[in-house]
């Protein structure tokens, strides 16, 4: 257990790095938004490929960033139900919910999205705007968020075992961390 926890603290460390500088891509999207739009009315001109620059920008933090928002226990849970509901239950809704219905959502979103990927890197897809960009990168953010959201996953899934098991304690509880008991 200590090996697997070990693992999942470095898949925390991991998915919080990029997280927090998923953060910055919004300020990017934010100045690449704005710009546009002052070059669009102050000047009477702009091109799609700003337009999509921010859809990639937008893509990319919500993507990428469903692992952190897991590791954040941030994702919407029906917390009306789920507060009346003793600790060793929402631990084994918890750990199902992720084993079960989590994971292979994920599997088959990294599979149908790498198809979806590829082909498009494949042909050297464009956009069908005018001036619109390559389409591969933003379609490259599907299989690679589902693929960060399953390895988080998995870190989730190591800790409400060892929660189960008191190996360590609840870290939401605690504010994050694994306060490992010894």
């Amino acid at each position: 257990m200590r090996f697997l926890l070990g693992l999942s603290r470095r898949i925390d460390a991991a998915d919080a790095m990029l997280g927090r500088a998923l953060g910055w891509l919004i300020l990017v999207a934010v100045v690449v938004s704005s710009v546009n739009a002052v070059v669009r009315y102050a000047f009477n001109a702009s091109s799609n490929a700003w337009l999509e620059t921010q859809w990639y920008l937008f893509g990319a933090v919500f993507l990428l960033g469903a692992g952190y928002t897991l590791l954040q226990n941030e994702h919407i849970k029906i917390d009306i139900v789920n507060a009346r509901l003793p600790k060793r239950a929402r631990d084994w809704i918890e750990l199902i919910g992720h084993l079960f219905f989590l994971a292979p959502f994920c599997l088959v979103l990294i599979y149908g999205g790498t198809s979806f990927f590829w082909q498009s890197f494949v042909s050297k897809e464009y956009s069908s705007s005018a001036g619109g960009l390559i389409l591969w990168p933003a379609k490259l953010l599907v299989p690679l968020g589902f693929a960060i959201l399953l390895v988080q996953a998995m870190s989730e899934i190591i800790k409400r075992i060892a929660i189960m098991r008191g190996a360590i304690e609840e870290p939401h509880a605690q504010g994050g961390g694994h306060g490992i008991i010894e």
